[in-house]
């Protein structure tokens, strides 16, 4: 008896030390992913240091994930500090505060799990159980005969049996495994369209607050302006040299500069919740642009390697092709379930009890032990299932034929988005130039107004129609600008590059423009166009 139980032991010892070189393979397998991740992770955090250190303070102000409350109070939901923030910053507060990336932060654990738990099939299972921990057993025998005498049992007795099952032989196993790694592959292609995505997101709300801003100030550098001319109107009416009419145009001019100003501080303010929400700022805190709008510069590749670029980098294509082993490895599966399983099994039990069973007067003080062991093989086959197997095997093959299907559509898509951006982002460039020229051409036709109005060669009107269109000019430029800014983003986005060539900042051909006094460009809240 004690050498099966040393015999059990040892057994039981190399199954649960997982020390099988088969098994051991999986495991690197498995380790390799875990790296994978963690160097996912390490190159995620590569921008996380910043020189002012403003979304490190960010993040200590949030909340905790597991604070579900929600603000009841008026000061928790009010707006008490501003935080400024740099482009380069986006990203580093993007993954440290973004509910959705941590979302798909813990679906990449959640596949890992289920890799692992898949992983497991490799390994024997151990089961214990007992039969009564103690349990008593009481009985009395009675025969009408006298050849038999009456007897009696009584007996404690505890059972503890010990069953260590591995199966040798199990179709399902391989294809199982196979496909959980694909779906932990998966999850993480996910993650890192997501965070392109919501960085993407990121870059466009952020240029939208730039616009909002450089509107506003526009807006009140036309304010600024139509009060001058307001007061110009009022004193030449006083001096009996100009009319009222001049003067209610002037009027009329400055509140639609008040309108508009009213306009750009509400979208200045939608742009900043915009961008507080993306980057799940505290509820507190609203977010300042430190930067003001210009061009990024230049996209420096041609169309053809921007498409090739645009082929390698999109995890979208990776994750079809997953799809397609996914559903094979599931047909696999399928016809594994009408296939035999083979399993190495060995059940070690032992009894203790004290008493005696069918005595005639039986002791409850006699002690007796019973150990036994058992070694087997068990097989089972499902013979038939009704079709069963079949059918899910052919679903999993359709749905890979899908997935196939999917993947041409989707190479198509991502060639047309990429030429789609390509020849949207040379429109916007000639936008821009053509935006600033009305820029320089409408601001001299304003100078040049206020001269001959000053002169009395002209009228209020001419002036209120010029300063009318230096307004609309400066917000058509800015919106150019911003158009150009988010194209170039999604460019990269959907490239997975940032060959974006600097340019420098320059006055384009001022002469042309017949700028007499180019010092006034100062002035203006506009910033040149890079040299395009």
């Amino acid at each position: 008896m004690g050498k099966v139980k040393r015999k059990f032991l040892i057994v039981a010892g190399l199954f649960l030390s997982g020390i099988n070189p088969l098994w051991a393979t999986n495991t690197t397998a498995l380790n390799q992913h875990s790296k994978h991740l963690s160097l996912i992770k390490k190159n995620q955090n590569k921008n996380r240091d910043l020189s002012e250190g403003i979304e490190r303070k960010i993040s200590y102000k949030l909340d905790p994930p597991n604070n579900l409350s929600l603000p009841s109070m008026i000061n928790e939901v009010s707006i008490k500090t501003s935080e400024r923030i740099k482009i380069d910053q986006l990203e580093s507060i993007l993954i440290n505060n973004n509910p959705s990336i941590k979302v798909y932060t813990e679906k990449i654990n959640q596949a890992k799990s289920l890799l692992k738990k898949s992983l497991s099939s490799w390994y024997p299972t151990l089961n214990l159980s007992a039969n009564g921990i103690p349990q008593y057993f009481e009985s009395n025998n009675y025969y009408e005969s006298n050849l038999n005498s009456d007897t009696s049992s009584k007996r404690w007795s505890s059972t503890i049996s010990a069953t260590i099952q591995w199966d040798v032989i199990n179709p399902a196993r391989v294809p199982q495994i196979a496909s959980s790694r694909d779906s932990f592959e998966k999850a993480k292609h996910n993650y890192s369209i997501v965070l392109r995505d919501l960085k993407l997101e990121a870059y466009k709300r952020y240029f939208n607050l730039q616009k909002a801003n450089e509107e506003r100030k526009v807006a009140e550098k036309s304010i600024e302006s139509s009060s001058i001319g307001l007061k110009d109107a009022e004193i030449r009416y006083e001096s009996g040299i100009g009319t009222k009419l001049e003067v209610l145009e002037a009027k009329a001019q400055l509140a639609r500069d008040e309108q508009l100003l009213n306009i750009k501080i509400g979208d200045q303010k939608i742009s900043q919740r915009s961008l507080a929400e993306l980057l799940n700022l505290p509820e507190n805190i609203t977010p300042l642009i430190g930067s003001e709008t210009r061009v990024m510069g230049i996209w420096d590749i041609t169309l053809e390697e921007s498409i090739i670029a645009a082929y390698s980098m999109r995890e979208e294509l990776d994750n079809l092709l997953l799809d397609i082993s996914i559903s094979n490895n599931n047909a696999k599966v399928a016809l594994a379930a009408s296939r035999p399983i083979v399993s190495v099994v060995n059940t070690f039990s032992s009894t203790i009890a004290n008493g005696e069973l069918n005595k005639v007067s039986p002791n409850i003080n006699n002690k007796s032990s019973t150990t036994s062991n058992t070694i087997g093989i068990n097989a089972s086959w499902y013979l038939f299932d009704g079709g069963s197997a079949r059918s899910q095997y052919n679903y999993n093959k359709s749905k890979a034929e899908e997935a196939k299907l999917n993947f041409a559509l989707k190479r198509a898509q991502i060639r047309q988005g990429v030429e789609e951006i390509f020849f949207k982002l040379e429109s916007a460039k000639l936008n821009i130039s053509s935006a600033y020229s009305e820029v320089l051409s409408t601001r001299e036709s304003l100078r040049l107004a206020k001269l001959r109005y000053k002169s009395g060669i002209t009228t209020q009107r001419e002036v209120v129609n010029n300063q009318r269109d230096l307004t609309d000019s400066e917000v058509r430029y800015i919106i150019s600008v911003t158009s150009y800014n988010s194209l170039l983003a999604d460019l990269r986005r959907k490239t997975g590059l940032n060959n974006i060539k600097p340019c420098d900042i320059k006055v384009k051909n001022l002469e042309a423009q017949n700028v007499e006094n180019p010092s006034t460009l100062k002035e203006s809240s506009l910033i040149p166009l890079c040299q395009l």
